[in-house]
């Protein structure tokens, strides 16, 4: 008696889930664990046949219509079908059949059409003119959507043929293409409505507005999938195929992925070719009918309580399911961008069982309203990385809490600071963030900065993996006898990599600046913030407002360059290595009359080199370019000046004779310097 009551209990859940589903588009569990519930509850009724109830969602379709919709009574019933989860069950399908029909199952021909998901609907044309459209509604009874139908233009409103049928009623689902779904959510973000969970809800919600206006706005569509009632007066073709290819040509759209295909083995192919297609299609699928072609046959067969004995869904596994989200982490990449990351109560998705999803950034966060203990809807399509689309706001927990980003990196605790008109946060640690420790290393060693010959990313990589270098003025602690014992390096690599680094302990303040990497500060600002302050004492006392007073240095600059040098690791850092020996000469000051040719004409200008130079390397002319009081850039615009031209040069001598820009030659270069009063 209790499994009994048990049983009841079921039957009453999925009956207000299916009212929840169809009735009101609000569904309170996800596709996937009704789709669960319901085979329970069938496995139940086949072991306790005296159980079945009238009531049981087994014994109808749907559920009761809306009352803002006249009701419409179908006059050939609207049914379900039975559901395939794996080939197994398709197999018992195929066998069930054959037997029935005593025929071989590799005979049989099988039509094959993507299970839509979207919202079934009956077309009825009279004399060609389409006078009707209803939802299934409970299988018997639907609600009449005529007007909200008329404006999806894939439905024909007059049937192309001369001698239309008098009567004909078309079966079909309409739907929200995906392109359409993601223009309906963006505006209704933009005026702050809630976003529908998927397309078929959309779909869904907008045949279910009394305003037809408001339906004829939104981008729906249409694939017919079968038939009701139809004018006995008339000859039909024999096969399901044929009929199809009869309703397309009065006008009627069909899925062009459908196909024809033959016994189990035909089916199985189709279902792995639609598999694959599947992320590529601009329209939700959940599955894959099959129905038997030959309509003699199916006549034969018939029907159980609810469904055709001649058809079946075979089930992908669900691309979009619920689960909980239990915390939302926080990764720093390489570059300090910090990265929020749902962790969810394990779920199978698409095959594949999911525990984490991405977030994107905190604006996405708050846009969806997301917040730890809420149930949540997860999406996965083929390979893409699964993505949180959204809470389920009925399920939502009492005395939840926005969710906010840290303060301070989890990884080194550095301040983290969010990037200005952008949606990113990032770790203004770079120089001691362990997430961030390759990144900045490679950068360090680099020739443009310390120019540590010989240390390539690869051996970096190996370095920090190991442990023995995690920060930059760990580089000068090294050893040859150490280095020997890594894979590959033998004495005379080991010593060329020690001179190396030995060597880069004499530099100067712009490229010992350059290295360390401070967000936003190139070549270009290096040089400008070493000429102007000279020494590392006046440069870390700068303020903002002194900072944006120099030339190509905006708010955005001033700002990171004056947190970076504030944070207190990168401090010890920078005093790091300055214990290690690494010294620069102070700099020519970009005021002082003794540094500059005040007289030559590159002073003040904006200057570009590019192309192959014999006399120089590009770097020496830039610095040269510089103590004329240039301002060298790396790309040509307006504001260009001069073009400094080499052999080779490409894109940006072209460039720059399309702009105007005076093209100077190495020689030009050249003269300017042995004429300069340096």
């Amino acid at each position: 008696m209790a499994d009994y009551q048990a049983y009841l209990k079921q039957v009453e859940a999925l009956n207000h889930h299916s009212y929840q589903y169809y009735v009101l588009d609000d569904p309170q569990i996800s596709d996937a664990q009704y789709d669960a519930a319901y085979a329970e509850l069938a496995r139940l009724e086949a072991e306790h046949p005296d159980w079945v109830v009238p009531e049981s969602p087994t014994q109808r379709v749907g559920d009761v219509p809306l009352d803002a919709f006249e009701t419409v009574r179908h006059r050939v019933p609207m049914v379900s079908l039975d559901n395939a989860f794996d080939s197994d069950e398709m197999a018992r399908f195929v066998q069930r059949i054959s037997e029935r029909l005593s025929c071989s199952s590799e005979a049989l021909d099988f039509a094959a059409e993507p299970k839509m998901d979207g919202l079934a609907i009956n077309l009825r044309y009279e004399a060609g003119n389409l006078v009707q459209a209803t939802t299934r509604g409970d299988g018997e009874v639907g609600e009449d959507v005529t007007q909200n139908v008329r404006p999806i233009r894939a439905i024909p409103l007059k049937l192309f043929s001369t001698h239309p049928p008098e009567v004909l009623e078309v079966r079909g689902e309409v739907y929200m293409p995906r392109a359409a779904f993601d223009a309906l959510n963006a505006a209704r973000h933009q005026a702050e409505e809630k976003p529908f969970a998927n397309p078929r809800n959309a779909a869904a919600g907008t045949l279910r507005q009394l305003d037809p206006r408001i339906a004829a706005k939104r981008q729906l569509a249409f694939f017919a999938y079968g038939w009701g009632e139809l004018d006995q007066q008339l000859s039909w073709p024999q096969t399901y195929s044929a009929m199809m290819t009869q309703l397309k040509d009065w006008g009627l759209p069909l899925n062009p992925c459908s196909q024809t295909v033959q016994g189990l083995d035909g089916m199985n192919r189709y279902y792995d070719w639609l598999s694959e297609q599947r992320s590529q299609l601009d329209y939700e699928i959940d599955g894959i009918v099959y129905k038997v072609d030959d309509l003699a046959y199916q006549k034969t067969l018939g029907f159980t309580a609810r469904a055709p004995r001649w058809a079946i869904a075979r089930k992908f596994p669900a691309e979009e399911v619920w689960t909980k989200l239990l915390a939302i982490d926080i990764q720093v990449g390489r570059t300090g961008a910090l990265t929020p990351v749902g962790r969810l109560e394990a779920v199978q998705v698409g095959g594949v069982v999911v525990s984490n999803a991405t977030l994107h950034n905190l604006d996405e966060i708050h846009r969806k309203d997301v917040r730890v203990g809420d149930t949540v809807i997860v999406r996965r399509a083929g390979d893409v990385i699964p993505e949180i689309l959204g809470p389920v706001l009925s399920q939502r927990p009492a005395q939840t809490e926005a969710f906010e980003m840290p303060s301070e990196c989890p990884e080194c605790g550095s301040e983290v600071v969010r990037d200005p008109d952008k949606a990113a946060y990032r770790c203004t640690g770079g120089l001691v963030c362990p997430a961030q420790r390759k990144r900045a290393l490679h950068h360090f060693v680099s020739r443009k900065a310390l120019d540590m010959d010989g240390l390539g990313d690869k051996l970096i990589d190996q370095l920090v993996d190991r442990g023995w270098v995690k920060r930059p003025d760990d580089l000068f602690q090294l050893s040859a006898e150490t280095l020997q014992t890594l894979p590959r390096m033998g004495e005379k690599s080991s010593q060329n990599v020690i001179h190396a680094i030995a060597r880069a302990r004499e530099t100067t303040f712009a490229r010992f600046i350059y290295s360390l990497g401070i967000p936003e500060v190139g070549e270009v600002t290096a040089n400008t913030l070493a000429r102007h302050y000279r020494t590392l004492e006046a440069l870390k006392k700068a303020e903002v407002d002194d900072l944006v007073t120099l030339d190509d240095i905006g708010e955005v600059v001033a700002q990171k360059v004056h947190q970076f040098l504030n944070e207190t690791h990168n401090q010890a850092v920078i005093e790091g290595l300055v214990a290690a020996g690494v010294t620069w000469s102070t700099p020519d000051s970009a005021d002082s009359s003794e540094a500059v040719d005040a007289d030559s004409r590159l002073n003040g200008a904006t200057v570009v080199v590019t192309g192959t130079l014999s006399q120089m390397t590009r770097d020496e002319a830039k610095e040269a370019l510089r103590r004329l009081g240039a301002k060298v850039t790396g790309s040509v615009s307006g504001k260009t000046d001069y073009l400094i031209a080499g052999d080779n040069a490409g894109s940006k001598l072209t460039k720059a004779k399309s702009l105007g820009v005076t093209v100077l030659t190495e020689d030009d270069l050249s003269e300017a310097l042995a004429n300069a009063t340096i």
